[in-house]
């Protein structure tokens, strides 16, 4: 009758191995592991212990996290209530960092459940057995970074002798034997790369020219599809290839390159020839992506759903902001909107504007809140060639829709005898209106100074000054601009920087 009265005891046997050597035996290491937790379970079961049926295996899974599914189904049952004792061989079969066993611990603790390990038999229920088990898990982490250490000295030493050491293999090459082997047909491909480049000078189009040879990234066997390649080339990966010196044969590690094994696929004169252009690329262009929180980043989009990212060009010391279409930075000026790059103080100041109308908003409330209630309450904002529709929602019900002209690259404002008469200019109508707000903003108190405007357009002080001359054109040279019926020669291009103060003078300056 005493044995009928004792409680059973549901007791789960977790086991572990960290790599994949012997899982095919057998009878392999998993197998041991539950072999001696089961004896163990059975020499309790005077005390109502006995095995679950459910097995909770993770053959081939580091103990260094929490990351394993055998693990996470464990702690699932615990938490429905399913299980009261957890059996594992050794400690760092269920974890080999302090961290994490302090996790569990805390977790064990709460839904009052025991942990043994049959070759140390410690119980956690004991302030003692938290204790002793915090010692030997110690070591068991302190073995696992020096098991670490040594890998890492094992790989940067035979980097440094030039053996391939594993990792992705590049463009050209194969893994064969645990070395690069050339593949030729690959190679062919890195060569034209490179030759079309010093050819090209331009990645933009090197990519067109790629894509028109139909050469796409390295095809890879994965299971994951995102990993397989085959793709059109894009920017990074192309720079990624033509700054890459595995093609001279050799191998990198911590921030040096050392002679190879491989051979090389291409000679050091066309490698050194191409480093040169992209820097000298790099230098011409000078553009760069914004990191001055700019109001619509993660918000901006062309008329085809590609993002548009912040950037910024310098010319002659001044900074001027734009958003440009995430597919044509990636080379893909196909794929890109009608409305593929602009400015961002114009986009903006349209976006700030259509919110205050909509919301009745004081134009003298500060600028700094406008961006804000702007960020908050602009759900995204989508430029067409005519208009832009600025969303308040996640759907377009609650939307502002604002008529504008988009600035046309190549424009009759570089062309001025392409303009035709009865057709405004769009960058010089752009240019007036947004000279006359700034000059309303500036009367009004709103900014005191123009430094305190160009600072919140995130213009140069310079900019704004030559800008602001715009405002003051004589009405007739005004009138004729709105009406589309200034003379051919006169564009944005053709105003002075410096025009007469008298109406009378501007006009003979722009031959009205």
């Amino acid at each position: 009758m005493a044995v009928n009265n004792v409680k059973s005891i549901r007791c789960a046997i977790y086991t572990r191995k960290s790599t994949e050597h012997g899982l095919e035996l057998e009878f392999n290491s998993l197998d041991a592991q539950r072999e001696a937790c089961e004896a163990y379970i059975k020499s309790q079961a005077s005390q109502g212990w006995r095995v679950l049926p459910q097995p909770y295996d993770d053959p081939a899974f580091s103990g260094g996290n929490l990351d394993r599914p055998a693990l996470k189904q464990l702690l699932s049952d615990i938490e429905s209530g399913l299980i009261d004792v957890i059996v594992v061989y050794k400690i760092d079969r269920l974890t080999r960092s302090l961290a994490d066993f302090a996790k569990l611990v805390e977790t064990f603790d709460r839904k009052a459940i025991s942990f043994v390990a049959v070759t140390q038999q410690f119980n956690t229920t004991s302030s003692m057995g938290r204790l002793t088990l915090n010692v030997l898990l110690s070591f068991a982490q302190f073995e696992r970074e020096l098991a670490s250490e040594r890998v890492r000295d094992k790989v940067a030493a035979s980097r440094r002798k030039g053996k391939w050491t594993g990792g992705t293999v590049p463009l050209g090459y194969m893994a064969k034997d645990k070395k690069l082997v050339v593949n030729l047909k690959e190679a062919d491909t890195v060569r034209i790369i490179f030759k079309q480049y010093l050819e090209l000078k331009s990645f933009s189009l090197l990519v067109q020219d790629l894509d028109r040879r139909g050469i796409v990234t390295k095809r890879r066997d994965t299971k994951v599809p995102k990993y397989r390649g085959g793709i059109p080339f894009t920017y990074g990966p192309l720079a990624h290839v033509l700054k890459n010196r595995v093609y001279l044969g050799e191998v990198h590690h911590g921030g040096k390159w050392y002679a190879a094994e491989h051979k090389p696929i291409l000679d050091q004169k066309t490698f050194d020839q191409v480093q040169a252009q992209l820097a000298e690329n790099r230098v011409t262009t000078q553009i760069r992506r914004s990191t001055s929180g700019a109001l619509l980043a993660g918000k901006l989009c062309d008329d085809r759903g590609n993002h548009m990212s912040p950037s910024f060009t310098v010319k002659n010391g001044i900074r001027y902001r734009f958003y440009i279409s995430r597919a044509l930075m990636r080379g893909r000026k196909a794929q890109a909107g009608s409305v593929a790059r602009i400015s961002a103080s114009l986009i903006e100041g349209t976006v700030i504007n259509a919110v205050r109308e909509r919301f009745a908003l004081e134009s003298q409330t500060a600028d700094d809140q406008f961006r804000r209630y702007v960020v908050d309450s602009v759900a995204g904002v989508v430029v067409r060639p005519k208009t832009i529709t600025i969303r308040l929602g996640p759907d377009d019900k609650d939307a502002i829709e604002v008529a504008w002209q988009a600035p046309v690259k190549n424009a009759p404002a570089l062309a001025p005898s392409s303009v035709n008469i009865g057709q405004p200019d769009p960058k010089l109508l752009q240019a007036i209106v947004r000279a006359h707000a700034w000059l309303r903003d500036l009367q009004s108190g709103r900014f005191d100074s123009v430094e305190a405007l160009a600072a919140s357009v995130k213009l140069h002080p310079k900019v704004v000054r030559q800008e602001l001359r715009y405002a003051f054109l004589a009405p007739a040279i005004t009138e004729a601009i709105l009406a589309g019926e200034q003379p051919r020669t006169l564009t944005l291009a053709r105003i002075p920087k410096t025009l007469p103060l008298t109406w009378s003078g501007q006009c003979r300056t722009l031959g009205f």
